[in-house]
């Protein structure tokens, strides 16, 4: 039971570190002077899937986490 969640943990570690990458940027940045920031608007859908599974695989991580640690002092 101990090595399934630890795979859990390292899977949903790496899956993190990935989708935190192809997270887009919450700023403008130097788009916002040559008005491209509105050229990208049609893959909302896209990004809110890429969060919200980014939220999930955060969450999953954290309870193997917290698992993990109250399994090693306990």
């Amino acid at each position: 039971m101990e090595k399934i969640i630890w795979i859990i943990q390292c899977i949903s570690g790496v899956l993190l570190v990935l989708l935190v990458l192809l997270n887009p940027p919450k700023g403008d940045g130097m788009g916002l002077l040559s008005g491209a920031s509105q050229m990208f608007s049609s893959q909302k859908s896209a990004v809110s899937g890429v969060l919200k599974l980014t939220a999930i695989i955060a969450i999953i991580f954290l309870v193997t986490t917290f698992i993990t640690g109250f399994r090693l002092f306990h």
